[in-house]
């Protein structure tokens, strides 16, 4: 098989994610753009478009112009950073993504394969028939000359793009072209990993857990929050103490997480020390 580059748009605004940063969301312990990576590792080369974030994997950052101008604007930016004649490109939401389906994506581009015709591109299709033209090989000489053609990248769509080429189909299972467009697609993302040990039992936990992510993006934070313990336990301190309590100790709980390491466990810890205590309170004469 040909060598190839790959292309990750990764800078969209995640409107329908109240603005987080979707590519660093976690599934699995793992953020969807270094799935998406771990997926591409077979490319000579990896650019991704957007802001610069930690990657498990080494990859050439561009920024399209302007900031949050769209998948054209980005893959503008992104093309003279492209060296291999057949370039793959990638949404940074596709959590399931396996390399083998970008290899065969790859291999529809073989001289080989072309025996109907030369084809400019090779893409995923779902099981309804559409098209995942962000989960697709293209030559890359095409893709250069349908952004050209185009009198201004910023805010055009990438179907402009990609429509007039003459395109390989190639059937994905629902896995592959899974993507994350909203907090449902994430908690089904986690769900389908095994990540999610429970079930929300209230319609209040879906708000909480979208607001979650929210904090965890704005203060940089990376960990699985177990939920429904933090609230077990703020429960049980503002009944056995005093409603402040509740806010108290949670602040308590995470700095003790923190001197101890951090992680998962070290906060799972303190979780159950605040508990037992404010148990232990409310079991002593004269508590209410």
């Amino acid at each position: 098989m040909s060598g190839y580059d790959a292309v990750v748009l990764a800078g969209g605004a995640a409107r329908r994610l109240a603005g987080v940063d979707k590519p660093g969301l976690l599934v699995a312990g793992v953020s969807l753009l270094d799935r998406v990576l771990a997926a591409a590792a077979g490319a000579e080369r990896i650019v991704v478009a957007g802001p610069r974030r930690n990657t498990r994997r080494e990859v050439v950052w561009v920024r399209e112009d302007p900031p949050g101008g769209g998948p054209v604007a980005a893959l503008a930016a992104a093309l003279p950073l492209v060296r291999a004649e057949t370039v793959v490109l990638l949404a940074a939401d596709l959590p399931f993504v396996p390399a083998a389906l970008i290899d065969r994506l790859v291999a529809a581009l073989e001289p080989a394969a072309d025996r109907g015709g030369e084809c400019a591109g090779a893409v995923a299709v779902d099981a309804d028939g559409r098209d995942q033209i962000l989960l697709a090989a293209y030559r890359t000489a095409a893709l250069r000359a349908g952004v050209a053609a185009l009198p201004e990248p910023a805010g055009a769509p990438l179907r402009r793009v990609v429509e007039p080429l003459a395109l390989r189909r190639i059937r994905a299972d629902s896995d592959a072209v899974f993507d994350c467009d909203t907090w449902a697609d994430v908690r089904g993302a986690r769900a389908r990993s095994g990540r999610m040990d429970t079930a929300p039992t209230r319609r209040d936990m879906t708000g909480l857990e979208e607001w979650t992510e929210a904090v965890k993006q704005e203060l940089g934070i990376e960990l699985d929050v177990d939920i429904a313990a933090l609230l077990d336990m703020t429960r049980v301190a503002a009944h056995n103490v005093q409603r402040p309590a509740a806010p108290l100790t949670s602040f308590l709980v995470g700095y003790a997480a923190a001197s101890r390491g951090g992680g998962a466990a070290a906060v799972a810890e303190a979780l159950r020390q605040a508990r037992e205590l404010a148990e232990r309170a409310g079991a002593e004469p004269g508590a209410r």
